[in-house]
């Protein structure tokens, strides 16, 4: 494999300095989680359907891992779908606007965005401590409940960091980015970079 093959399968952030570095690491961090979250609750699964039909006995503990699985993938993936400009938007209005305006508004939902990001991530951190407070564990792993949760406010994290990222990204490049990776277009010319 040469290096522009190589460089094809690792995220490299656009972004200067201190930023693209961190940009980077947050990257390869949700790469991490995404892919190890998704191959455990594969395993998980079939292990359990295995003991279940050729054992006669279900894993007791497969149904908690699983959920704490489906929360680190989950809130690991609010960061990737924003990293490659992957999450929900809809852009009647924003369409209608020329390439400056596009930009003004793609600030403006960025910097709104990873506000509305930290503002959740207050709240997690509350209903985390609310959970430490009341001792309640999972049955049959016997772990206390707010460990499962830590992932919440840490996708909420890297979530608002990549839209702060983002709106930087376009205050300081000519086009419009919808992530700091993903220049905006329609679907036939929408680039990753």
């Amino acid at each position: 494999m040469n290096e522009d093959e190589l460089a094809e399968h690792h995220y490299q952030s656009g972004l200067p300095g201190i930023l693209g570095t961190i940009d980077t690491l947050l990257s390869r961090l949700e790469a991490g989680i995404l892919g190890l979250g998704v191959i455990l609750m594969a395993v998980n699964t079939v292990a359990n359907v295995v003991g279940r039909f050729a054992l006669g006995s279900s894993i007791f503990f497969s149904g908690e891992i699983n959920r704490i699985l489906i929360i680190m993938v989950t809130f690991a993936g609010i960061g990737y779908a924003a990293r490659h400009g992957r999450h929900i938007r809809m852009s009647a209005i924003y369409d209608a606007f020329p390439v400056a305006g596009r930009k003004a508004i793609m600030i403006m939902i960025a910097l709104i965005t990873a506000a509305a990001m930290f503002f959740l991530l207050y709240f997690s951190i509350t209903y985390i401590i609310s959970l430490y407070e009341r001792g309640r564990v999972l049955p049959a792993l016997g772990l206390p409940i707010w460990w499962i949760y830590l992932w919440v406010p840490i996708g909420f994290t890297i979530t608002g960091i990549q839209f702060l990222l983002t709106a930087v990204k376009n205050l300081r490049e000519k086009d419009v980015y919808l992530s700091t990776a993903m220049v905006d277009g329609y679907s036939d010319t929408e680039t990753e970079v």
